[in-house]
């Protein structure tokens, strides 16, 4: 029996209080077919800005993706900078940015499958945002 490709949606979320300052990640990965959650994952990052953040927040969405072998990929940001330089609309002018960029290419590479990006309100990243407010709080020493 063979089992069925798995299509993942990857909500991700930065941020930083203050900017720079402390910051923290979150993402949520999902059966985008069945919406199931299939990992939450949050970190303090210690301090940085809000970009390098949103940043972050992708690479552990797509390292967490990795062990999961999908057939595609989602990632879905509120992070309109982030979704516009990774679709190649804006260019990285900022020298630290685009070591970041560099990984998630990298990533993209690693998985071997179509990794696409899609920009929404922060309305709809609710759960990934929260994480990365949870890993601020905690850093911070407010969990």
């Amino acid at each position: 029996m063979r089992m069925r490709e798995l299509n993942l949606r990857i909500h991700t979320d930065g941020g930083a209080r203050g900017n720079p300052g402390p910051a923290g990640i979150g993402a949520v990965i999902t059966d985008a077919d069945t919406g199931d959650v299939l990992v939450r994952a949050k970190d303090y990052i210690g301090e940085t800005t809000n970009n390098q953040a949103e940043y972050r927040a992708v690479i552990r969405g797509l390292t967490e993706a990795l062990k999961l072998q999908p057939a595609s990929v989602m990632v879905v940001a509120d992070s309109e900078l982030l979704v516009r330089q990774l679709t190649g609309v804006y260019r990285v002018k900022n020298a630290d940015l685009a070591k970041r960029f560099m990984e998630v290419r990298d990533l993209e590479t690693r998985l071997g499958v179509p990794v696409r990006y899609r920009h929404v309100p922060r309305e709809q990243n609710k759960d990934a945002d929260a994480l990365a407010n949870e890993a601020m709080d905690a850093g911070m020493g407010n969990s």
